[in-house]
């Protein structure tokens, strides 16, 4: 089975540079369906990492959304290779994101590795990352 990319893919001229740049990802989701962004949000905020206290919006874990022939593909990431709650988080992240997006949903690892300046810009501030 032959599974997309669901990287996203912005070249440097797209990209305005700022004192406060955050590798935060634009969302395939927000140009093809941007009616589905804020239900996917409401529910993706209730998916929390339980050993740091923040969800995994606020952590920048979501890398990409896209739909794809009407079924929902996230792409998501980590913060450790080998995190104890892994399984657990991929699928509440799968099942509150089928919950708002009212679509059959799948969740793609990613081997992205996380730094804090994927972070939530307010999660960050609030960690003592500037």
């Amino acid at each position: 089975m032959h599974l997309p990319d669901l990287r996203c893919n912005i070249s440097t001229e797209e990209l305005t540079m700022t004192n406060d740049i955050q590798n935060y990802p634009v969302w395939e989701i927000e140009s093809t369906h941007p009616e589905l962004v804020e239900p996917l949000i409401n529910e993706l905020k209730k998916v929390m990492d339980p050993e740091i206290g923040l969800n995994i919006l606020e952590l920048g874990l979501v890398r990409n959304v896209a739909v794809i022939n009407g079924e929902a593909k996230i792409n998501m990431i980590m913060t450790t290779p080998f995190c104890p709650y892994g399984p657990a988080l991929l699928e509440s992240s799968r099942e509150k994101a089928e919950l708002g997006l009212k679509l059959p949903t799948s969740i793609t690892l990613g081997y992205e590795p996380w730094d804090p300046s994927m972070m939530d810009e307010n999660a960050r501030m609030e960690w003592g990352f500037f």
